[in-house]
């Protein structure tokens, strides 16, 4: 286990992935999505989606850890790409904690 906090972890990250927008597109991974584009971008994660599924549905859990992170991965590359961050969804997370599910779901016609 690492002694940075899961939220300074995906603070700093969020930060990595900010400062590679404007990096060379042969420079990075994700610098070269990026540059691809948004439909680029949301293959990987529908393919990640499509692994981490896979993965569950194989029952192995170090696959499915693995998977899972690899899909959170490219989901903040899209919330970097679209100019958003973790806190704005950690802070969603945070507004529906102690709402049941369906209290949650009615609210979401009210917005």
């Amino acid at each position: 286990m690492h002694d940075v906090s899961s939220q300074d972890v995906l603070q700093q990250l969020a930060e990595v992935l900010e400062a590679r927008k404007g990096a060379s597109p042969d420079s990075s991974y994700v610098a070269g999505l990026y540059a691809q584009g948004l439909d680029a971008i949301l293959k990987k994660i529908g393919e990640e989606a499509t692994e981490t599924v896979m993965a569950a549905k194989d029952g192995d859990a170090e696959k499915i850890i693995y998977e899972t992170a690899d899909l959170w991965f490219h989901s903040l590359v899209l919330l970097a790409q679209q100019g958003l961050g973790p806190q704005q969804v950690l802070d969603e997370l945070a507004r529906r904690f102690g709402l049941s599910g369906l209290e949650e779901k009615a609210s979401r016609g009210k917005q």
